[in-house]
């Protein structure tokens, strides 16, 4: 993990892979597979999210053009669906992925 610490600010990096290494743990909420929000596949928006964070975390702190879209895609879409989640296991769930999101998200902006 040091070697991404060089790249990219050490506190991102620790608070996205402790973010992340939670959201790998976590079983996904049984309640929303095969469940739309707003036209919002779910379980799509979850492997989106997790294959952006997967990437950033595995390139050192750096995106694609391609995975940049996708990022912002999912930022905006878990800002509309995470509200609506009632869900006792999936809000929390869908908190922190969007919270993982918008820590990537930000990193990139201030590159």
């Amino acid at each position: 993990m040091q070697e991404y610490g060089q790249m990219i600010g050490s506190e991102q990096l620790q608070n996205a892979a402790l973010l992340w290494q939670e959201h790998r743990d976590a079983e996904f909420p049984a309640s929303l597979r095969g469940v739309e929000v707003e036209d919002i596949d779910m379980v799509l928006l979850d492997a989106d999210t997790a294959g952006c964070a997967s990437t950033w975390i595995n390139n050192g702190g750096t995106l694609d053009p391609q995975h940049r879209r996708i990022l912002r895609t999912c930022v905006e879409d878990l800002e509309r669906v995470t509200p609506q989640i009632s869900d006792p296991s999936g809000h929390p769930y869908y908190q922190r992925l969007h919270q993982l999101a918008l820590l990537i998200s930000g990193a990139l902006e201030a590159e």
